[in-house]
């Protein structure tokens, strides 16, 4: 008979958890610590939104407020897939330096590196640009993690300087020229080109994918393999069409001001020095809803009302995203993110 593991609630589950669990909570003292004597302030940001986030490919958990007590009328609402637009409002009104440790949601994600809910550091510097917000991350890392980190049998030594190479600069090292496929004037690839410079590199490509689909397949096959080894790095300046909510390079219009940051094999966190040209983010924020009602379905239109915030104006800042319970996994050195919750994977079960 199969052997059935035990519940996450049971004593002797719980008590295996304990030392990573501590661990985890220290994180979260030692991380409360870091940001605020940065002099950020932290914030709590909604959890219940008419608008979840923007990202094309996530999926959302659907609510519906009904009227039953005081005021207000039915509205259907979403669990946040994470707090930047709810936070950019914040900023927009003067909250300067600011950081959240936000509870997430995000719809199908379970594996020993992902759950359907979720912790997220987010932290913005007002007034800083990437490299700024590259040199606090790179402290903070430092400051609460142990000096080396390890996952999956990926060590990372988080003591010399890291490593801060460009999207373009990545790719080049297989041989491929990613930006000569982006069009500057309208920030679209051009999936046969990129194809054509794969090929040409000797790299076998499927047929038939656009060009997003098929830069995330060089990415992950063969650029992302060689990250935050054996010290961390910056993955900087992604290609136009992957700005999401970054600004534009004024100097290269063909790559955006974003960068990943990795350690042990696993990517710890995303940032923007953000975008602050409310009708550059319309447009973006119209062709995302085309896009994910074409590939998904009926879902959430635009955030009109982050659109009137950054009318209003919103102060230059960069941010990151850093996925919390990634963070507490290295710090507690275990291999997955159920050794680091509470209750575990409930109610999946074990990822």
């Amino acid at each position: 008979m199969p052997h059935q593991p035990l519940p996450p609630w049971h004593p002797d589950a719980l008590s295996a958890r304990l030392p990573a669990l501590r661990r985890r909570g220290a994180l979260v003292r030692d991380t409360r610590a870091f940001w605020e004597a940065r002099g950020c302030a932290e914030v709590e940001t909604p959890c219940l939104v008419p608008v979840p986030g923007m990202e094309v490919h996530l999926h959302g958990f659907a609510s519906r407020f009904e009227a039953h007590l005081g005021r207000g009328e039915g509205m259907d609402l979403w669990l946040r897939t994470s707090p930047e637009l709810a936070i950019k409002r914040l900023l927009v009104g003067g909250a300067g330096s600011v950081f959240e440790l936000a509870r997430v949601w995000r719809n199908g994600e379970v594996s020993p590196r992902h759950a359907p809910e979720f912790t997220m550091l987010e932290v913005y510097l007002a007034g800083e640009g990437l490299e700024a917000l590259m040199d606090a991350v790179e402290g903070y890392l430092r400051a609460v993690l142990p000096p080396v980190v390890a996952h999956a049998g990926v060590e990372t030594d988080l003591s010399p300087p890291f490593e801060r190479v460009t999207v373009a600069e990545a790719f080049a090292r297989v041989g491929v020229d990613v930006l000569a496929s982006v069009d500057a004037a309208t920030a679209e690839g051009d999936g046969a080109a990129l194809a054509a410079s794969a090929h040409a590199a000797g790299l076998a490509v499927p047929a038939g994918l656009g060009w997003e689909d098929l830069f995330f397949h060089l990415m992950l096959e063969h650029v992302e393999p060689h990250l935050g080894r054996g010290r961390g790095t910056f993955l900087t300046h992604w290609p136009a069409p992957q700005a999401a909510l970054a600004r534009r390079d004024p100097r290269e219009p063909r790559a955006a001001l974003r960068f990943e940051v990795f350690a042990a094999g696993l990517e710890l966190g995303n940032a923007f020095d953000e975008l602050r040209d409310p009708a550059e983010q319309r447009a973006r924020f119209i062709r995302d809803v085309a896009e994910r009602e074409a590939l998904h379905g009926p879902g959430w239109g635009v955030d009109e009302d982050f659109l009137a915030a950054l009318d209003e104006g919103m102060p230059a800042v960069s941010g990151i995203a850093m996925g919390f319970d990634r963070l507490a996994m290295l710090a507690a050195g275990v291999p997955d993110l159920d050794g680091v919750r509470w209750l575990g994977g409930w109610p999946f079960g074990g990822s």
